[in-house]
């Protein structure tokens, strides 16, 4: 290759489109960070909500990719994807936007909160299926794994600074007024995204097809190959664990540790430092074993580190957590950079959409499950419980990819099949894409 490594980065970021796109995930990132922190502590601390009622909570904000995660793919093979991102942005904007004025004026309930998360997700699976088929429109095949590398980078540095801002937020303004900066985020996202110039020309649906039989396509092209398959079925897993995660950590945090919500917030953020460093490295680390490699190695490796979660206590004991959190988020976000790469590589551009509304139907339709499931069990048994629950099924998430062909393998085929052209270490390849992704310096997908 002609091209210094070092002009990678410089040719990603100079693209203007990627720029804006980039730079709008960073702000409605940063701005859901801050949520992450704050809705639950509004029903947590403001509305006196039991374990259960945050599991259900936790349920609406994505009970959408089961409602509609696999017709929003078939609608949207039907169309251009730049206005489908801009208004999600809008809606988003404007659902989590009337938190603060609802809890100033005392008029602040849970349904509304229910209602808020289940908009939210709603308007979320548009914006995620539509964002990952949008992608090759802006950038080249052989910059695709640079592109995401660079948008988990974002995600990751979100994921550090915002859940601190939002625990800061929260401590000096309260939980529903830190929420204004999550509306903040959305807006300022579709903003940039109107400054979009990609051509990106509008599909034209075979005729005579259904929208059963477009649905019934990206279904079989997913679970007809058997490394979709098997990386559904890990992928599936270990959203179903992170759910009861997400839906008990902010009631053990506040009622077990005693912690305050700016401590929330620092550990939170710490604990995406290991998101960070998972971006920053994935590139190379997939060039040192291979793409194929590096989705089973980065569960396998980091999966145990789990069990520090309900081994920690107050105090000091309180590390263990964040080195949990941050070790487990490492590896998601090495094994996401590899995985989602992959996909939209291998599959035609006419199935994209499908293809990934179908991957996160699969992968995501666990999510309220494991909600419901982690409320339940920390309304029965405590949250600790309900942590060691989440421990031991992510023990399970490497299973699906070492039972599969991923084991056997370095590099993962390309569309015709063939091995793709990071097998020699040498080569221009995914793998130097990779590296390129590393150097621009962003989870479960």
């Amino acid at each position: 290759m002609n091209e210094k490594p070092s002009s990678r980065p410089a040719r990603l970021l100079g693209h203007r489109d990627f720029r804006l796109l980039l730079t709008g995930a960073a702000a409605a990132q940063t701005g859901s960070q801050v949520t992450l922190v704050a809705l639950p502590l509004v029903a947590v601390m403001v509305l006196d909500a039991t374990p259960f009622e945050v599991g259900l909570l936790t349920a609406a904000e994505t009970a959408a990719f089961l409602l509609v995660g696999l017709p929003a793919g078939a609608w949207l093979d039907r169309m251009r994807k730049l206005p489908v991102l801009i208004r999600a942005d809008v809606v988003r904007c404007l659902a989590v936007g009337s938190i603060p004025p609802a809890a100033a004026f005392g008029v602040l309930t849970m349904p509304q909160l229910y209602l808020v998360g289940l908009v939210t997700g709603v308007a979320t699976v548009f914006f995620d299926v539509a964002h990952q088929s949008f992608l090759p429109a802006v950038l080249p095949r052989e910059q695709l794994v640079g592109g995401n590398g660079a948008l988990e980078t974002v995600r990751s540095s979100a994921q550090i600074a915002g859940p601190g801002l939002g625990g800061g937020l929260v401590q000096l303004l309260g939980a529903p007024l830190a929420i204004v900066a999550d509306a903040c985020g959305y807006l300022a996202s579709a903003l940039l995204l109107v400054r979009i110039k990609a051509d990106e020309p509008r599909p034209e649906p075979a005729p005579g097809r259904s929208l059963r039989a477009e649905v019934g396509e990206g279904v079989r092209f997913v679970l007809g190959h058997p490394l979709l398959r098997a990386i559904a079925t890990a992928t599936a897993t270990s959203n179903l664990f992170s759910a009861v995660l997400t839906a008990v950590q902010t009631v053990f945090w506040v009622r077990v540790l005693d912690l305050s919500p700016g401590a929330i917030g620092v550990l939170m953020s710490v604990s995406a430092v290991g998101g960070l460093a998972g971006a920053l490295c994935a590139g190379q680390l997939a060039r040192w074993f291979g793409q194929a490699r590096l989705i089973w190695l980065s569960t396998l490796v980091t999966a145990p580190f789990a069990l520090l979660w309900p081994l920690s206590g107050g105090g000091a004991g309180v590390v263990l957590f964040g080195l949990a959190s941050g070790v487990v988020l490492f590896g998601a976000v090495a094994y996401n950079v590899a995985q989602v790469s992959f996909r939209q590589s291998v599959c035609p551009p006419e199935l994209l959409g499908r293809m990934n509304a179908t991957m996160r139907f699969l992968v995501w339709g666990t999510l309220p499950i494991g909600a419901l499931i982690g409320g339940l069990v920390a309304d029965a048994a405590g949250p600790r419980a309900a942590l060691w629950l989440c421990a031991v099924g992510f023990l399970l998430v490497p299973l699906p990819l070492l039972l599969s062909p991923l084991r056997r393998m370095r590099e993962l085929p390309g569309p015709d099949g063939t091995a793709g052209p990071a097998a020699d270490a040498g080569a221009d390849s995914d793998a130097d894409a990779a590296e390129e992704e590393g150097a621009v310096s962003p989870g479960p997908s």
